[in-house]
């Protein structure tokens, strides 16, 4: 039996630069609410890297899935993408601007790592660990409670702010708890 709660936030994206800073900031947010703040810098860099990484190499396209789950003690965020070739950890020079994205998500990670996603498709994914965190979640709303999106609530501030005039599709989440 499981005696805490799991908590799962779904967001679908193009992984585009403009979005991948949205993204960063849904994930922040969505910690915060979890209570989680100790996770935030670590979850969003690993985000940013793993996002950056669809956005230089996907192909046939940038559509993306990003999702986190708390699930006891243990915080995942996995990245799903289009593109079923796997990535590699590189040696890059110290000085080098790119190749180094997933060793650091290696380095700063309790663990990490990629599985294909049917035929067309992988997932790459690290874990947090949480383990003080859990316990302070806030409570679930209960079945048929009426409660804001923050998914909507997105959207509604995205629109209102004019953002989906350049063309891209906006963000999508899905969360909850």
């Amino acid at each position: 039996m499981i005696s805490q709660p799991s908590r799962h936030c779904t967001v679908e994206l193009q992984a585009l630069p403009s979005r991948i800073g949205q993204v960063r900031r849904i994930v922040s947010a969505q910690l915060r609410y979890w209570h989680l703040d100790p996770l935030i810098d670590r979850a969003a860099l690993g985000v940013t890297e793993l996002l950056t990484n669809v956005h230089r190499h996907a192909v046939p396209d940038k559509l993306c899935t990003v999702e986190i789950e708390l699930l006891l003690d243990r915080l995942t965020v996995s990245v799903h993408d289009n593109d079923p070739r796997l990535p590699e950890v590189r040696d890059a020079d110290c000085s080098a601007t790119c190749g180094r994205g997933l060793a650091m998500v290696a380095a700063f990670s309790e663990s990490w790592g990629v599985r294909p996603d049917g035929e067309s498709g992988k997932v790459v994914w690290f874990t947090l660990p949480a383990a003080s965190a859990t316990a302070v979640l806030p409570a679930c709303p209960p079945y048929g409670a009426a409660a804001e999106s923050p998914a909507r609530s997105f959207a509604e501030v995205e629109h209102a702010a004019g953002t989906l005039r350049n063309g891209h599709a906006p963000a999508r989440s899905a969360v909850a708890g």
